[in-house]
């Protein structure tokens, strides 16, 4: 299954940075491939966070944005 603008949400917005929440019946693996979150790369900034609920766990990743979105182990 592709991105779905439905499952995105912003859980707070402050000073430029992004507390962003995504649910998908999608496995974590496929959710944080690098570009799965393209349709929407306007949107998100680099540094901005993302919580993730996927079918198989729950993860919290930073997220890059330069030719295409990436998410990352916060460091």
């Amino acid at each position: 299954m592709a991105f779905q603008n439905k499952n995105l949400s912003v859980i707070a917005y402050a000073n430029g940075f992004t507390l962003w929440h995504y649910s998908a019946n999608e496995t974590i693996a496929t959710i944080t491939a690098s570009g799965y979150f393209n349709n929407v790369k306007t949107l998100m900034n680099t540094g901005d966070i993302i919580i993730i609920n996927g079918s198989d766990n729950t993860s919290i990743k930073k997220i890059t944005v330069s030719g295409s979105v990436s998410v990352a182990a916060l460091a």
